[in-house]
């Protein structure tokens, strides 16, 4: 396959990214004075801005690659809610799979920018798991939307609580009936629920902590071996794929295991690049590459979004060009 027709292959894609999603504020103005009122700056109000967050920059990401994309989620019926809803159609992602529940309130995190320097984050969220009769009407519209046919589901978790452990073992029970492929961005919570998936993608810190074991990659990788042991021998994933930070990433499944180092690049901001990172590995395994192929393009566009100051979705013409440059075959 040429690199032009994998990045054709992305656009023929259904994915759902089933996780807690969340409105990402930012409140921007100029400081020039001290409040009177207490040793707190002042800011003089100029714009607010709202974006996607969690699970939806997720959704994104694939929708800036060209995959069709719907967004599976429980939140509330608050003003929020209309908010959230309005900024997943504005960038054709489908909301069909989304529940709205009284007994819920929708995520919101809200940024105080002053003179280009965020001063205070105000959260508004709830983080206890979901209801059962809420999880019992997400089961049930995910098994519409699967039976009507996709090609992976993307577990994204933020610890606000739609990834219940039942949950997650019903919905790999589902994309099992239905041929689905499954890729999991996981939280320490839930670590070990994803018996059976298709690729598992912690971090090197999440993995440490979830197998609560101290890893040193750079000086010693034997703790790391055992980890990824230990982990396969709980949770029999098909591919254990582990971000590394500086030291790039590792992939691994029953037949090969490949550690690709990072390319050097000026960090400005590693916010969001695992969330780019699982998009790419998701269309990437849709399509049927190889791992090795498949971690070099995930490395590279979670490198390339470090790249940029705040949250933001890679580019397809951007990770095109570079991938082109560095030859990765596919």
């Amino acid at each position: 396959m040429t690199l032009e027709a994998l990045f054709e292959e992305f656009k023929t894609k259904k994915i759902i990214v089933l996780g807690d999603v969340m409105i990402d504020a930012y409140l921007t103005g100029k400081v020039e004075r001290v409040s009177p009122e207490a040793p707190v700056p002042i800011v003089n109000f100029l714009k607010r801005e709202e974006r996607l967050g969690g699970a939806a920059n997720v959704a994104l990401n694939l929708i800036s690659l060209g995959a069709q994309v719907t967004m599976s989620t429980v939140i509330g019926q608050d003003k929020e809610a209309e908010t959230l809803l309005e900024l997943l159609e504005k960038r054709s992602i489908s909301t069909s799979g989304i529940i709205r529940s009284k007994s819920r309130q929708t995520t919101i995190k809200t940024r105080v920018i002053g003179n280009h320097q965020q001063l205070l984050r105000v959260d508004q969220e709830q983080t206890d798991d979901i209801s059962s009769s809420e999880e019992e009407r997400l089961l049930k519209d995910l098994e519409v939307l699967l039976k009507s046919g996709y090609d992976a589901l993307i577990f994204q978790d933020y610890n606000k609580g739609v990834l219940t452990a039942s949950l997650i073992e019903k919905v790999i029970a589902l994309t099992k009936k239905y041929n689905v492929l499954t890729t999991v961005d996981p939280k320490l919570k839930n670590f070990l629920a994803y018996k059976g998936v298709t690729l598992f993608k912690p971090n090197l810190k999440e993995l440490s902590e979830g197998m609560q074991m101290k890893i040193d990659f750079a000086n010693d990788s034997t703790q790391f071996n055992k980890a990824i042991e230990k982990f396969k021998s709980i949770v029999h994933p098909e591919i254990v794929f582990v971000t590394l930070s500086e030291n790039g990433v590792f992939i691994e499944n029953e037949a090969n295991k490949h550690h690709i180092p990072a390319h050097e690049r000026t960090i400005s901001d590693v916010s969001g690049a695992g969330d780019t990172v699982i998009s790419v590995a998701t269309l990437c395994l849709c399509a049927g590459l190889k791992i090795e192929t498949l971690a070099s393009m995930a490395n590279l566009a979670g490198g390339i979004v470090c790249e940029y100051r705040g949250v933001v979705a890679i580019n397809a013409e951007e990770l095109f060009d570079e991938a082109n440059k560095l030859d990765i075959k596919c």
